[in-house]
């Protein structure tokens, strides 16, 4: 029995769209530069049809995302380089939010995605692959090709800095 390839690819764009978004966003910053990222990367994928011998799928998908990213930014202009615009959350629904926490909820998360948009790249992408995509340390190394103990060491220290700044936070409202 044979499979429609454009029915698998079209499986594969469904799958892992939001993944290869988030992959490109924690390189440029910018929703709408994320999403023709995106685009750009299955355009890819779907002229060479590498995809389909790929082990490890999502590794692989953010390989391509990163580079593809990585080769947008120096080609905006320096117009768009205004603030970075955050990336907005799945809202998760609740039973009975108030008007209140929803506020502080949402502060509170662009609070958090200011700090990590406020990272340098270098600790920045591994934090986001680790975090926002759940890729281990060995495919973080694979998909930036760098040693897994340097990604480690990336994620230690974004963490700390993070730590940091949510500490010094706390510690000024309540001073």
């Amino acid at each position: 029995m044979t499979t429609d390839p454009d029915a698998e690819f079209t499986a594969l764009v469904q799958r892992q769209s939001r993944f290869v978004f988030r992959v490109a966003y924690a390189v440029l910053l910018n929703s709408y530069d994320a999403e023709d990222a995106v685009q750009e990367t299955f355009l890819k994928l779907y002229r060479n049809r590498g995809w389909e011998q790929a082990e490890n799928e999502r590794a692989y998908l953010a390989r391509v995302a990163w580079r593809v990213a990585v080769d947008i930014r120096p080609r905006r202009s320096q117009a768009s380089v205004s603030s970075p615009q955050p990336l907005e959350a799945d809202e998760t629904p609740s039973l009975h939010p108030g008007p209140e926490q929803a506020l502080l909820s949402a502060n509170q998360d662009s609070i958090i995605h200011a700090m990590i948009d406020a990272l340098p790249e270098e600790l920045r992408v591994p934090l986001a692959l680790s975090a926002f995509d759940e890729l281990h340390s060995p495919e973080i190394g694979a998909v930036l090709g760098i040693p897994e103990g340097t990604v480690r060491t990336r994620l230690q220290r974004a963490r700390q800095i993070l730590r940091q700044k949510l500490t010094s936070i706390q510690e000024s409202r309540y001073a």
